[in-house]
């Protein structure tokens, strides 16, 4: 048995101005032939899983690429064809393939980056069995659906869960080539934009669903189930909340468990939408706060979801209160990270910080904030995640800084990450654990590293192409009507 491997994966902001080209992809480590199997081996990644299976089938397998980038805007034509053309190709002649996938990329060509590669796949080899693992955050389309065999996602957000969905449906896999098993899908879409906020799957009202979904797939004949939250901030057709079952030639069976699951999501709609709070008062009620450490959530400038991470409104808030033993992680700004390698450890420097990006999705220019402090640390930005989101993956965040004003250390990047792991502190010899405010540019994916650090949290509402204020967004392109852009009280 000959079986395809590959990775290629990325949430698209459709609002974000950061361009997504094939550097890009290769900042976070686009790895090809062998040197996919040594980069993702020994994590806890979804290729991680399918080596394994592969392994235990016997079976020869092609890794022709695995890709992944930071969430930015819609990835360049020519990094999207580079890509797929090397997984196609690889296909011929393969018996089957294990993807991993996101579910939300859009390129500047197409609208359903997903459901191209699989369509492509299927033209270039007939009828190819192919299993799919994809992001909590897919934008589930029909394209995807008749192009794969099983495709299921992710239960948590923070995603932890990665080895343990994609082995789950990489067995399905193995199981119907034996003929042990004949998996059908049945899915469809919620006319509900569910806001990325509020789909934390230890919150309600997504604990609820991801509970039932667990639930369903007891049943038996059903072989995995799931609920995404879709990604709302691409202004696609099909983004929103999605649901797809897998099942064991049971079609009635699969449509009734995602007709339930869609009626659950639908049911918590007011639930899916964040509500808003003054980020003056926000940083006051911080302030008040006497236990640290206090994680403050710079959300609308997460790069995580396509952030340009250099948007300072919620910093110079957090500034302009004198609130006092503050780490910052991360902010955007290679320029900085210069000046202060120019100038040395120990050195003290004047610079204007962040506000390098214009953003006019949602009428803003860049606005630097003026700082002075001491260089307390220079680092090449590598090091390896520990904790359970991305374990034993290594993240470079390209020639880094840390700048220190007396009442805050700011961990200044030249490369975009979110800070899910404390590596972004502890790599640049700062202990998080022991300062009383970590305001971290993240919206969820701060938990799977920080919670345990975490006496509260606050929500600072500042500015960015992660906003999770929708009447700053123009959406053109999503299917309408859908909730909340549309106050419908049907589905």
């Amino acid at each position: 048995m000959r079986v395809l491997i590959a990775m290629m994966k990325h949430e698209t902001n459709t609002f974000s101005p950061v361009p997504t080209d094939l550097d890009r992809f290769r900042a976070w480590g686009l790895q090809e032939g062998d040197e996919v199997i040594r980069a993702y081996a020994d994590t806890r990644m979804p290729v991680a899983a399918y080596l394994k299976l592969a392994r235990e089938a016997g079976a020869e397998v092609v890794t022709p690429l695995a890709a992944e980038a930071m969430p930015s805007g819609p990835v360049h034509k020519a990094a999207y064809e580079y890509m797929a053309e090397r997984i196609v190709d690889a296909a011929k002649g393969c018996d089957a393939a294990l993807l991993d996938l996101h579910g939300a990329m859009v390129a500047e060509h197409l609208e359903d980056g997903e459901g191209v590669l699989l369509e492509r796949l299927r033209a270039a080899v007939p009828g190819l069995p192919i299993a799919v693992t994809c992001d909590l955050h897919c934008n589930l389309t029909d394209r995807m659906i008749a192009n794969s065999t099983a495709l299921i996602g992710y239960k948590t957000y923070p995603h932890v869960d990665l080895y343990e969905v994609a082995e789950q449906v990489g067995r399905i896999l193995f199981r119907s080539l034996s003929g042990e098993c004949r998996p059908i899908m049945a899915w469809g879409q919620a006319p509900l934009l569910s806001q990325t906020l509020r789909q934390g799957t230890d919150d309600e009202p997504m604990r609820s669903l991801i509970e039932a979904v667990r639930a369903a797939e007891t049943e038996r004949g059903v072989l995995a189930a799931t609920v995404f939250g879709g990604f709302a901030l691409a202004d696609i057709r099909d983004a929103g909340t999605s649901a797809v079952v897998v099942a064991d030639g049971n079609s009635p069976q699969a449509a009734a468990v995602r007709d339930r699951l869609l009626a659950m999501a639908w049911a918590s709609r007011e639930e899916f939408v964040y509500r808003h709070e003054p980020i003056e008062r926000a940083v006051a009620r911080a302030k008040m706060l006497t236990i640290g450490p206090v994680i403050l959530l710079d959300h609308a400038d997460n790069c995580g979801s396509g952030g340009t991470q250099d948007a300072m409104t919620s910093i110079a808030e957090v500034v302009r209160q004198g609130l006092d033993d503050v780490i910052v992680g991360a902010v955007w700004d290679p320029a900085a990270v210069s000046t202060m390698q120019r100038a040395g450890v120990g050195a003290r420097v004047t610079i204007e910080l962040g506000g390098k990006t214009v953003m006019p999705s949602v009428g803003l220019r860049g606005r630097p904030l003026t700082l002075s402090g001491t260089v307390r640390a220079l680092t090449d930005g590598e090091w390896i995640v520990r904790g359970p989101m991305y374990t034993g993956v290594k993240v470079q965040m390209g020639p880094s800084a840390v700048l220190d004003t007396g009442k805050m250390r700011i961990v200044v990047v030249s490369r975009h990450h979110e800070p899910w792991d404390q590596g972004v502190f502890t790599s640049v010899g700062i202990s998080p654990a022991h300062a009383r405010y970590i305001l971290l540019k993240s919206r969820i994916h701060y938990r799977a590293g920080f919670s345990p650090l975490a006496k509260a949290t606050i929500t600072l509402d500042g500015d960015g192409v992660t906003t999770s204020d929708n009447s700053v967004l123009r959406y053109e392109r999503v299917r309408r009507p859908i909730y909340p852009l549309d106050r419908i009280n049907t589905p």
